[in-house]
């Protein structure tokens, strides 16, 4: 470690505070950090000894699953110097094309300069580190991690491991529900610090999408008995409302505790979206950060130099970050109250990924999805109310026993009823995913339909008598057979029906004993499901067609 360090400052060339700590030069100069043109693939070596971004969260976008490159993972938690290190996690999550990326690299910088005052860098410097860009399309995907691992010296004299994370961008044109929230979920149960990266304000949505992705951690995480997340860091840019509330940590503050209020006269809904967002982090903070300036947002060639970026922007960012990366600061790693080391990391990794590539938790849904699902199985439950309470004026109850044939008409009326409700009631989703809850709808009016049929049927004295008669029946034609075919002497058929009678006999006195005890009910039936298929292929005077 402290041979690449001291590798990092040498050179004039070099964007390092010297050891006297002296300004940065403002002449010929090369990039603060590493170059990352490139990402390494998960089957390149991981060169530690050129740090840039890993990415150790694959995603495949054939089929919308994710893969933890565990080798890469291995390789930059579980070097000696630091395996056994309490580790601290930092982690930017949010909205795609928001600038993550881009406040990353500053952290960076102050990591690699943390000693010097002018950490921020020189004013011509370029930006560099995880990779970043400006434009409308997505830069990062899955999770990436910066593959130096910082050794800090706590003020507590203690040693701890420090990780910067960068996670892909949430509702960008590729990604759906279900892997946004998977990847903001993992990087909240991973890391210690959770920076929620917003842009100028908090809306309703973006505490509404916090609680879905949260929930969804929380689901992953066995025997939870206390907060399962740790910090989270509200970070609003572009705030334009510095005359409400002031940039920084304390106007942020008292700004957050204005949206994250619970009133009494609040609707359910909101109330428990903010008794949700407060029941899963041990501690919340809000920073506002200003815009960085019209440069910044216009100009396609920016690169990240200081001479480029508004002063309020700059001003800001030196306090940001040291709030998040002072030694005095850091917040340790912990799960279910235990400090995580480096190599515990690994495994909760792996357990992690492990649930959600399985089919244990359920599918998050966009706010139309479920609200179109919702929205048809209400109109399938108010159809099947219809059907029910029609044909209980039919046949339910005390009412008396129908013919079949009137009964399958009725039926089919309460069934065209019900349909037709179905149809009638507005719904959202489309004629298509409507149609698949009306087959559902007619599906279970059918099972319902086959209740009443054996409802129906129970008022039938003569039905209720069928199992009985039949094996009567049974009995009585293998008696006179036997008898006729032993007095022809044909004694081997008479002995066949002998066995028969014999063994219709043991049944009906295992049915009698059954009904009146109420126990072997098993046998019972299937005593029942003999008798019947009998009966309808022998001995019915009316078979069905």
């Amino acid at each position: 470690m402290a041979a690449r360090d001291a590798a990092r400052r040498a050179g004039p060339a070099r964007q390092r505070p010297d050891p006297a700590g002296k300004h940065y030069e403002e002449e010929e100069e090369e990039d603060a950090l590493p170059d990352s043109d490139a990402l390494p693939d998960s089957d390149d070596e991981v060169d530690l000894d050129k740090p840039r971004p890993i990415q150790i969260v694959l995603a495949h976008e054939d089929d919308h699953n994710f893969e933890l490159d565990e080798e890469a993972l291995e390789k930059i938690l579980l070097q000696e110097h630091i395996k056994d290190l309490n580790i601290v996690v930092v982690s930017v999550a949010g909205a795609f094309r928001k600038g993550k990326s881009f406040l990353l690299d500053f952290m960076l910088r102050y990591m690699y300069n943390r000693t010097s005052p002018c950490w921020i860098g020189g004013n011509t410097e370029p930006l560099t580190g995880f990779t970043w860009r400006g434009g409308c399309e997505r830069e990062t995907t899955g999770i990436q991690i910066w593959s130096e691992v910082f050794v800090i010296d706590k003020p507590n004299g203690t040693k701890v491991a420090v990780l910067l994370m960068d996670t892909q961008g949430a509702f960008d044109s590729q990604s759906t529900i279900k892997d946004c929230a998977t990847v903001f979920a993992l990087s909240t149960m991973t890391s210690s610090v959770q920076v929620y990266n917003l842009s100028q304000n908090i809306q309703e949505d973006d505490l509404q999408h916090l609680q879905l992705f949260t929930e969804y951690g929380r689901l992953a995480m066995e025997e939870i008995y206390q907060k399962p997340f740790q910090t989270l860091m509200f970070l609003i840019r572009d705030w334009s409302y510095p005359y409400e509330h002031a940039y920084g940590l304390e106007g942020g503050k008292k700004f957050l505790e204005k949206r994250l209020q619970v009133k009494q006269n609040q609707h359910e809904e909101l109330q428990n979206v903010r008794k949700h967002i407060h029941s899963c982090f041990s501690n919340l903070g809000c920073f506002l950060l200003p815009h960085p300036g019209l440069k910044v947002a216009t100009n396609p060639n920016f690169d990240g130099r200081l001479n480029d970026i508004d002063e309020d922007f700059k001003k800001e960012l030196r306090h940001l970050v040291p709030l998040l990366l002072a030694p005095e600061n850091l917040v340790e790693k912990e799960i279910s109250g235990s400090k995580v080391t480096c190599r515990d990391l690994v495994e909760y990794f792996k357990a992690y990924i492990k649930i959600y590539q399985g089919e244990e938790l359920p599918h998050p849904k966009s706010m139309l999805q479920a609200t179109a699902e919702a929205n048809n199985l209400a109109a399938v439950a108010g159809a099947k109310d219809l059907y029910s309470k029609g044909m209980e004026q039919v046949c339910g109850g005390d009412k008396p026993y129908i013919a079949p044939s009137d009964l399958e008409r009725k039926h089919q009326d309460f069934r065209e009823s019900a349909v037709k409700q179905f149809r009638s009631v507005k719904k959202m989703g489309g004629e298509e995913f409507c149609r698949r809850y009306q087959e559902q709808l007619e599906v279970e009016i059918d099972e319902i339909y086959a209740n009443f049929v054996k409802h129906n049927d129970g008022k039938n004295i003569f039905y209720a008598a069928r199992t009985p008669a039949t094996l009567f029946a049974v009995m009585f034609a293998m008696y006179i057979t036997s008898g006729l075919t032993g007095f022809l002497g044909m004694n081997s058929i008479a002995t066949l029906c002998n066995l028969v009678l014999g063994m219709a006999l043991i049944s009906f006195c295992t049915w009698a004993y059954v009904k009146y005890s109420g126990e072997f009910r098993e046998v019972g039936t299937a005593i029942d499901q003999i008798a019947e298929a009998i009966w309808e292929q022998r001995l019915s005077p009316t078979p069905e067609k």
